[in-house]
């Protein structure tokens, strides 16, 4: 597979994300850094925790290395749920958040496909 490859089986937009970053070794270090992120666990945690103030913190974090990263599904769904954290409120969040968990889960897997295959 090839990282255009894995921009595509993510539904991200692989041409903008290459204009971003000028090549695609830039795209794939990058990319690859990803799976190393603590954003997910972090907000994870927080959630579990009933910790408003974190969980905003780790889904604004989040979203803003998905936006950067061009990784548009997991970035949609994470700025959902930042919006619904951003009074620090957790009740009802969470729906949005097994949303986040599954696009998570399904970048994560291509992204460590993609890492395996090198």
């Amino acid at each position: 597979m090839t990282i255009r490859e894995c921009y595509e089986k993510t539904g991200s937009d692989y041409e903008n994300i290459l204009k971003r970053f000028g090549s695609e070794a830039m795209i794939q270090r990058f990319a690859l850094k990803f799976l190393k992120d603590g954003s997910f666990s972090d907000l994870k945690d927080a959630l579990e925790a009933k910790d408003g103030e974190r969980a905003f913190r780790a889904a604004h974090t989040l979203k803003g290395v998905c936006i950067n990263l061009g990784f548009d599904r997991l970035y949609n769904v994470s700025a959902e749920l930042t919006e619904k954290l951003r009074g620090r409120e957790i009740e009802e969040s969470e729906e949005l958040f097994e949303q986040v968990e599954k696009e998570y889960h399904a970048l994560t897997a291509v992204l460590k496909q993609y890492e395996s295959e090198l």
